[in-house]
């Protein structure tokens, strides 16, 4: 029970910026199941984000409110995923082969592709966002943000870690048997109160964008990188989220 605590606040550690301080505790063996608990700190993200959303919505128009808790995400976050969102376009963007496409996305400067990706993609959010009803906006906030990761751990799960360290590395292993389950039951609890609260139809909207937007990401880097790195998961949980926000907007 002691390990899997440690694995659950690794998580979070790793994809947050929360104060954790798990130091003592950290061991190449958590860390590699800390995945399990992806989507778990995803709803987390997701349910802060959704807060600031409330609280904003009750002073400012819908728009700004959005903003807010879009804001929100990025702090707790650290911008984590969008980083690695940028990083792969400009890596797939501007090398021309394998290796100077892993070698542009370990630059740290933000080149043209990557850019135009991060204005487009917030831009996405905060106009899908804005066009949903209060109590829809703050249902997509938490099962989009802890959905979207579960698709990063699918593609763990499916794909291979195509460099030799990185953030992708303690997972370079594939997902266990174990990790999948736990994240799968995540995911399907979830869905199970998303259907008792809200429509079941706008989830199945959302779920498809959400397939949809995984999909067309993994096609955009998979043929060149031949698998994943650490810059390519936070694309697809950017896509995936993006793509169930959009879902929801074609179903309304």
């Amino acid at each position: 029970m002691k390990d899997e605590g440690a694995s659950f606040l690794l998580a979070l550690q790793f994809l947050t910026r929360l104060p954790v301080g798990l130091e003592d505790l950290y061991s190449p063996e958590r860390m590699s199941a800390a995945v399990r608990y992806y989507p778990l700190v995803g709803v987390l993200i997701g349910g802060l984000s959704a807060v600031v959303f409330l609280v904003s919505d009750l002073v400012f128009p819908a728009v700004i409110a959005v903003l807010f808790a879009m804001g929100a995400a990025l702090l707790l976050t650290g911008a984590f995923h969008e980083d690695g969102l940028a990083d792969t376009f400009d890596g797939i963007g501007g090398g021309q082969t394998r290796e100077e496409a892993l070698k542009i996305m370990r630059d740290s400067r933000l080149g043209t592709y990557g850019t135009l990706a991060l204005v487009l993609a917030l831009a996405l959010k905060a106009t899908a966002l804005t066009m949903l009803v209060p109590h829809l906006v703050v249902a997509a906030l938490i099962a989009g943000h802890g959905l979207s990761r579960l698709s990063s751990v699918l593609v763990i799960a499916t794909s291979r870690y195509v460099r030799d360290e990185g953030t992708g590395k303690p997972v370079a292993g594939g997902v266990s048997a174990a990790s999948l389950v736990i994240s799968l039951a995540t995911g399907a609890m979830i869905i199970a109160i998303w259907c008792i609260f809200q429509a079941p139809m706008a989830l199945v909207w959302a779920l498809s964008g959400m397939i949809i937007g995984q999909f067309f990401m993994r096609l955009f880097f998979e043929p060149k990188l031949g698998g994943y790195t650490g810059d390519t998961l936070g694309a697809v949980q950017q896509a995936s989220e993006i793509g169930f926000y959009l879902g929801l907007v074609a179903w309304l």
